[in-house]
């Protein structure tokens, strides 16, 4: 690591969707006398996006983000964020007394690049649970639905008419399962960085704690056991797992309740979201079979892959022509840029100075987007496969010449 940042403060980054268990693990590790573990500081999703505001902001939003984009074009971004952070969490630490700090934010799947610029040396620790369990989850602790209404076609249309229904709410908890668990998924092979199960941590919590905080570097014998032990500190948060409160040890009741809790539809639409082959690609083929046995069908990576299509979609979307105009985002919802300044003037004058209804006049262009954009992308994907059939037809003719050459030229 460069010298150019100075001494730097402990950091780890607990990694894992919402509803994984991220809170259960963070709050075990910190049994350790060296390890603060704050509920959710969401600070680096916050520095990465520096300089984009709400639009009601007085000095403009527009005229905000371009300054800043401007000034900081002519410096290095990714120094600056590190001293703010590296000051952020030297003070967390200097007021805990303690060496370590784990950042436990579940939606830090959508800043994965930014957080190995910033913080490129620091151990990550990874957190994987059956996405069915996880659904299950959404569906018991938020009210997430999980049953899509058109379960025997999925298709461009079908698809672009339910996420237009559905609160923004609603999709960032699904989008977690369709593009963020893909994303922790390929983590897995990042350097210094510790893979945990769920279903394995609920079963030996001792040996998995012990484990990671060897990998810390910390002494594991300073923990007696992984009891769940006090946790009054999230009493006082907004983040965080409040179930946790309600425990007095840990237990593998979680890990097959989803087996009742969803429905066969419901089941459905996890696998459809995630796909077989990530669901076996990270062990679960027991859950898929269970699965399956219940009257789920494999419908195969195409539909998976267009659940990821509209969602991509979708996201770039909602942040260029809503990002800016409708007020706070959902909590992990993924900014990447706003609308420009002539863009904004424009639905300004169209809703009036209060931008209330701005959502509701930006969804008709936005199902026209996304509609195009799908269907563009399929026409994109039919070409390719002509593509591959024009390459196997001029192949086969290709074999046929050289067998008849071959016949005239009498070659055994």
């Amino acid at each position: 690591m460069s010298g150019c940042f100075g001494r730097s403060p402990a950091v780890c980054f607990l990694l894992g969707l919402p509803r994984s268990g991220t809170t259960l693990l963070a709050h075990l590790l910190q049994h350790h006398p060296d390890i603060v573990a704050p509920p959710e500081p969401w600070l680096m999703l916050a520095l990465e996006a520096f300089g984009r505001v709400d639009q009601r902001h007085p000095a403009g939003s527009s005229l905000i983000e371009a300054a800043t984009a401007e000034f900081l074009g002519r410096i290095d971004r990714t120094i600056v964020s590190r001293a703010f952070a590296d000051a952020a969490y030297d003070q967390y630490l200097a007021e805990a007394g303690k060496r370590i700090i784990i950042d436990k934010t579940p939606r830090y799947w959508t800043a994965l690049g930014f957080l190995e610029s910033v913080y490129p040396e620091s151990p990550h620790i990874l957190l994987m649970r059956n996405p069915y369990a996880i659904a299950a989850s959404l569906k018991s602790t938020w009210g997430i639905p999980l049953r899509a209404e058109s379960s025997h076609s999925v298709s461009v249309s079908s698809l672009t008419d339910l996420m237009l229904r559905l609160p923004d709410g609603i999709i960032s908890s699904l989008a977690d399962l369709v593009l963020g668990l893909p994303k922790l998924a390929a983590h897995r092979t990042r350097p210094q960085t510790q893979f945990v199960q769920y279903e394995l941590l609920v079963a030996h919590p001792d040996e998995e704690i012990r484990r990671l905080l060897t990998g810390l570097g910390c002494d594991p014998a300073a923990v007696a056991s992984a009891g769940m032990g006090q946790a009054d500190y999230l009493r006082s948060s907004s983040f965080g797992d409040r179930k946790i409160l309600e425990r007095n040890a840990v237990d593998e009741s979680s890990v097959k309740a989803w087996q009742s809790q969803l429905s066969v539809e419901e089941m459905q639409t996890v696998t459809d979201l995630v796909g077989s082959e990530l669901l076996l690609e990270l062990g679960y083929e027991q859950e898929l079979v269970h699965a399956q046995q219940a009257g789920v069908l494999d419908r195969g990576g195409e539909v998976t892959e267009l659940y990821r299509q509209i969602f991509r979609t979708w996201w770039d979307l909602r942040s260029t022509k809503a990002g800016a105009l409708s007020g706070p985002s959902h909590a992990g919802e993924p900014v990447q840029k706003t609308r420009s300044a002539c863009d904004v003037s424009k639905v300004r004058q169209a809703n009036g100075p209060s931008g209330a209804n701005v959502e509701e006049n930006l969804r008709p262009a936005m199902a026209a987007q996304l509609q195009q954009a799908l269907l563009a992308s399929e026409a994109d994907r039919a070409a390719g496969l002509d593509a591959i059939r024009n390459r196997d037809t001029a192949i086969e003719m290709l074999r046929g010449e050289v067998a008849r050459l071959e016949q005239i030229l009498n070659i055994p």
